[in-house]
């Protein structure tokens, strides 16, 4: 099977979507067995994980994160605030959803999304990759 290469990138959040994030590392999950690792640089990656809803003060910076991957890439953007801001809607800080500034191909939902869930939307990408297929946007349903 193919490996992917994740950048996390918190355009925002609260940080309890990082939580769960750290956890697929931990044993129970243990992620590098499906050939799923995080990287430190956008340009060593195949897969943005993003989190939160798009801070002004994040928007450059998602956007120049997004350019400096290489293709193909693919974009899961993860919890409840990436996909429509949350609890953050409405928000004077808040440009939008991960989807209003760069592409989306997954979209996982939850506030926030269990280990579990964004475990499964990592590997709709790694069946993407493998059948040399494009992801096409979907909500992970658990």
């Amino acid at each position: 099977g193919r490996s992917l290469a994740i950048r996390e990138v918190d355009a925002g959040s609260c940080n309890g979507c990082e939580l769960e994030i750290h956890a697929l590392n931990n044993p129970v999950y243990d992620i590098e067995r499906f050939g799923l690792k995080f990287v430190a640089s956008p340009r060593h990656a195949d897969v943005l994980l993003v989190t939160g809803p798009v801070t002004w003060n994040m928007k450059e910076a998602l956007e120049r994160t997004y350019a400096a991957t290489p293709e193909p890439k693919w974009v899961v953007a993860a919890g409840d605030c990436s996909v429509d801001c949350g609890v953050f809607a409405g928000s004077y800080a808040c440009v939008g959803p991960v989807s209003s500034v760069i592409p989306v191909d997954v979209h996982v939902p939850g506030c926030p999304p269990k280990p579990i869930e964004i475990l499964k939307g990592l590997l709709t990408l790694v069946d993407a990759a493998d059948g040399a297929i494009s992801a096409t946007t979907q909500q992970v349903k658990v």
